[in-house]
């Protein structure tokens, strides 16, 4: 379908200017409630940014079979941990949902298919990070699921069919880690060499716009492997890349590590 076509298919969606484009590392739930670099720094974005119509979050940690997106009015939290203080089981981000860009979402994605779901709500992927960003709850929030079972390039290409939610008002948001590996992490927050190897990679690669290289990481050998014994984390990264467009200008923040193995680099993209 032609992209004119598209447009057409989503006409009850105002244009506007082209939205930005994150990918946030978010490490640890407790980044939701602690005062730190990193939750500064996401609070100065959300005072920054242009306000959205909507947030459509792609979380590593809605992993599913097939493709899915939440179309209900109103997501519920997701509390998807344990073993933390009570202080974060009673947070909540009551955001509205987004029916009608659910729906688009849906329309917009030609070659893969995307089916609604009405029960998973916001999980600690996208609320931990929303919370400090967008603190009023106030702009509704979807979530599109990860299939798991597909390789880096479907993710890639899904993500470039979604293209025209950015000049919608949508701002989308990856949210995952570069460098994710729970069982190295180590209290005295010294980085080990491959850790910082592989994120350095990646960020050569992704200033450099070598999308293919990045999508290609299972070929860097064993730094690939330590970086993710499973790369859940990483793939909200290749939605991100899928979606940039050519005239977009990178710039990254939060470029540290926490206990050691996660990489907290974030790159956000303007057109």
């Amino acid at each position: 379908m032609e992209l004119q076509q598209l447009y057409k298919e989503t006409k009850d969606l105002r244009s506007s200017p082209t939205m930005p484009l994150l990918f946030v590392g978010h490490g640890t739930p407790m980044n939701a409630i602690e005062d730190n670099p990193f939750t500064r720094s996401w609070q100065q974005i959300g005072k920054e940014l242009p306000k959205p119509k909507a947030i459509l979050a792609i979380s590593a940690h809605w992993l599913t079979s097939g493709s899915k997106v939440t179309a209900m009015s109103a997501p519920k939290t997701i509390h998807d941990f344990g073993g933390f203080p009570q202080a974060l089981f009673d947070q909540e981000y009551p955001a509205p949902g987004a029916v009608d860009f659910a729906e688009a979402t849906i329309k917009l994605a030609q070659q893969s298919h995307i089916e609604a779901d009405m029960e998973w709500g916001l999980d600690h992927g996208t609320w931990s990070v929303l919370l400090p960003m967008f603190p009023l709850a106030d702009i509704p929030v979807y979530q599109l699921s990860i299939d798991y079972s597909q390789p880096p390039a479907y993710h890639y290409k899904l993500a470039a069919e979604l293209k025209a939610l950015r000049d919608k008002g949508v701002l989308i948001i990856g949210s995952g880690n570069i460098v994710h590996n729970l069982r190295a992490m180590r209290p005295d927050q010294k980085t080990y060499d491959w850790a910082k190897e592989f994120d350095q990679q990646m960020a050569t690669l992704m200033e450099n716009g070598d999308h293919q290289s990045i999508l290609n990481f299972l070929d860097w050998g064993m730094i690939s492997k330590l970086a993710h014994p499973t790369y859940d984390h990483l793939l909200p990264l290749f939605y991100v890349l899928g979606l940039q467009n050519e005239k977009d200008d990178l710039s990254f923040f939060n470029s540290a590590f926490d206990f050691g193995s996660i990489s907290m680099r974030s790159a956000i993209f303007t057109s």
